[in-house]
């Protein structure tokens, strides 16, 4: 299948091996292959070229990918899909916090990079202008959730989530009450259907937390139904 519109990919890892085999076999998925073995080397090129989505590895010398990231988000809005050869459930929420939209542990096949690579882009050129109610942003509570410009608001105050929290919370208040597994919502958020892995959405939902809840520890708005999965809870305004 080929790449839509011949995107661009950019591969960073200081394994020349692996930037080789990533590169190959996006090429032959039709995709533009960047590639750049250390950190300082691929932002330059992150920068300059503008590349569509961002595979970089973590743990690099020099410039870590978890800097990288940091440096990035202050210009450019690319995915960018994080492999590191760590399961640590700490570098997992540190590179999502950082602006990261999604983790593959090494090793990896090919087949899941490449599924991992098209629903990222799929779900970056999702992100449009859409409501519940046709309008331009979904209220709730102290809330806006105002896709037109791809931003959350709290009481009138903006609050800073990367690209993947938005698209959470978006998808949540669309569906207000409505729970939903981490499965569903890693096919109906992050695009996956069979690859993924279900601890992002997790980690996802305690950082979105952190960001509009009063009290994390104690969610009144992004709700667990025990069990079964998460959902965005509207009903206690009525009370």
């Amino acid at each position: 299948m080929p790449a839509p519109e011949n995107k661009t990919a950019l591969i960073v890892d200081d394994e020349k091996r692996i930037v080789d085999i990533i590169a190959y076999n996006l090429r032959k998925e039709g995709f533009t292959a960047l590639t750049a073995t250390d950190g300082e080397e691929g932002l330059g090129i992150a920068l300059s070229k503008k590349p569509d989505i961002i595979i970089l590895d973590i743990m690099m010398p020099g410039l870590d990918g978890f800097e990288f990231v940091r440096r990035l988000r202050k210009k450019n809005s690319a995915p960018v899909i994080m492999l590191t050869a760590r399961v640590e459930e700490s570098d997992v929420v540190t590179g999502l916090s950082l602006g990261a939209d999604d983790y593959v542990t090494k090793p990896f096949s090919n087949k899941e990079l490449i599924a991992r690579v098209r629903a990222n882009l799929r779900r970056a050129g999702d992100i449009k202008p859409m409501s519940k109610n046709g309008e331009g942003a979904i209220r709730f509570g102290p809330f806006e959730v105002d896709a037109s410009r791809v931003i959350i608001r709290k009481r009138g105050d903006i609050i800073d989530v990367t690209h993947r929290e938005f698209e959470l919370l978006r998808f949540l208040a669309l569906s207000a009450g409505t729970v939903f597994s981490r499965e569903e919502l890693l096919e109906k958020v992050w695009g996956y259907e069979y690859f993924g892995d279900v601890r992002t959405v997790d980690v996802t939902i305690r950082r979105l937390r952190q960001k509009i809840e009063d009290n994390p520890d104690s969610p009144k708005w992004v709700r667990t139904r025990r069990g079964v999965g998460y959902y965005l809870d509207t009903e206690h305004e009525k009370h």
